[in-house]
């Protein structure tokens, strides 16, 4: 099976050390270590940029937002890290165009909309998106909650 992380999740990942994010990060830490590994989990660059932006603009006012950074560029090594191509934006701009064609858009017009960059970047791995957002989400792809993934549901 093939995990790409959603923004929120990505999040929660870089502040291990929160009660709430324990299971989450214990899952993350026990998928990477069975051998052989069956689940691949994808850290796709739009959920880097958005997770970044935000750390970045914290760090002057908060200091473990630097602590997330660090845990941030550990996690694109030890992740399977899926960089943004010229296909994956067009993938994500006739998948824009297809939701606003069927009255379903994820994002207002002038929006980057990263949700449909993000579903392109899951379409290329074949895999299922662990977001706190399947709504928007599952219009495209194959979307499931963190609490599914920790109740072994899948």
């Amino acid at each position: 099976m093939t995990f790409v992380l959603d923004t929120g999740i990505l999040g929660r990942l870089c502040h291990p050390h929160v009660a709430q994010h324990r299971e989450l990060t214990e899952w993350l830490v026990e998928t990477l270590s069975r051998t052989p590994r069956v689940t691949r989990v994808v850290l796709p660059e739009i959920a880097d940029y958005e997770l970044r932006r935000k750390l970045l603009h914290l760090i002057k006012k908060n200091s473990r937002a630097q602590q997330s950074l660090a845990r941030l560029d550990e996690l694109t090594r030890i992740l399977e890290y899926r960089p943004l191509t010229t296909a994956t934006m067009r993938r994500a701009a006739m998948l824009w165009a297809d939701a606003r064609h069927r009255g379903l858009p994820t994002a207002p017009p002038e929006a980057l909309d990263s949700d449909v960059i993000l579903a392109a970047q899951t379409i290329e791995v074949g895999g299922t998106i662990i977001t706190m957002n399947r709504k928007h989400l599952a219009r495209f792809v194959p979307a499931v909650g963190w609490e599914e993934v920790a109740g072994g549901r899948l």
